[in-house]
């Protein structure tokens, strides 16, 4: 096996690569929708940050990253992401492919000052993963699919469900706040500074997206936030609504509210022609960890690194 920059010359084998990792990952998760082309990876060829494995003259993998950015997940640290699109392996020999080409691409990734490494891979790729798991890294985030079909749930007395108009998102600042504070707390350690939040609040407020809430009454206990795109390429898909934020408040939890909102909101989207829901959420959350993943199936895990920085001053 030999490495060489990932380069334009590379881009076509990497691509059926690509597409191959995708379909396997597609056995074990048949919701995901049927993509012939995935994006381009010429992006890639040009940040100089990628690896190509051969053997002999064929291509075996590649793995590539985007463009480095300051302050990685809230540290000091300065960090990059692999999509699933931006990295593939064939399947002999898939786990030390991996390995070897991590050994090569993290070598690239320090000299140019990154420490924080992330890398998202398909959920049912046991030998990626385990390569990059051996290698010290440790699962953070994950993406979820479901059709847009309802689950069975009684219905909740007194419950009033509605979609807010733009103009009524504010309503919901409460819950962001308690959202913010309860993903500060242990074991997520996912600090907001208030200026950090309400820098945040300002763009969440803006961005073109939809809300579903739940009512007791007159107070509002939960809602979900959805877009039409999310973190991956699988999210582009045009039937397909992705969750970008979601939370009831604590005292009515355990009480099928949050079921019962979610239908709502799947009987809403699915009359407009939606057939699919995806969901992202950090793993090191126990409380949406625990309730996404008994609703919807993981075809994502995304896994990160974080090398301590003196290695940057030897």
């Amino acid at each position: 096996m030999n490495f060489l920059d990932f380069e334009k010359n590379h881009v076509e084998s990497a691509k059926r690569i690509a597409v191959e990792n995708y379909y396997e990952e597609r056995e074990y998760v048949p919701i995901l929708p049927d993509i012939d082309v995935l994006p381009d990876l010429e992006y890639f060829a040009n940040n100089g940050l990628g690896i190509a494995a051969f053997d002999d003259d064929r291509l075996i993998g590649f793995l590539c990253c985007y463009n480095p950015w300051d302050n990685a997940f809230g540290s000091n640290a300065k960090g990059t992401f692999s999509p699933i699109h931006a990295h593939g392996a064939v399947k002999e020999n898939r786990r030390f492919i991996y390995q070897k080409m991590y050994q090569a691409a993290a070598e690239k990734w320090v000299k140019r000052s990154i420490t924080y490494h992330a890398i998202a891979h398909y959920a049912h790729d046991t030998e990626s993963i385990n390569a990059f798991f051996t290698y010290g890294f440790g699962l953070r985030c994950i993406d979820g699919i479901r059709p847009m079909e309802e689950f069975e749930c009684p219905p909740c007395d007194g419950v009033y469900f509605e979609e807010l108009a733009k103009a009524d998102v504010i309503r919901v600042r409460q819950m962001r706040q308690m959202q913010s504070e309860h993903m500060g707390n242990s074991p997520c350690f996912m600090h907001s500074s208030s200026d950090d939040f309400q820098s945040w609040l300002a763009c969440a407020e803006e961005r073109s997206s939809r809300i579903f809430a739940a009512n007791d009454g007159e107070k509002l206990i939960a809602f979900v936030e959805l877009k039409s795109s999310g973190e991956n390429f699988v999210t582009e898909t045009e039937n397909m609504c992705n969750i970008c934020g979601a939370f009831c408040l604590p005292e009515f939890r355990e009480k099928n509210i949050y079921q019962d909102l979610l239908n709502f909101t799947i009987r809403k989207l699915k009359g407009e022609g939606y057939t699919i829901l995806g969901v992202d959420f950090e793993s090191f959350n126990p409380t949406g960890y625990g309730f996404w993943l008994k609703y919807f199936t993981a075809y994502t895990n995304s896994v990160v690194r974080r090398i301590d920085e003196c290695v940057l001053h030897d």
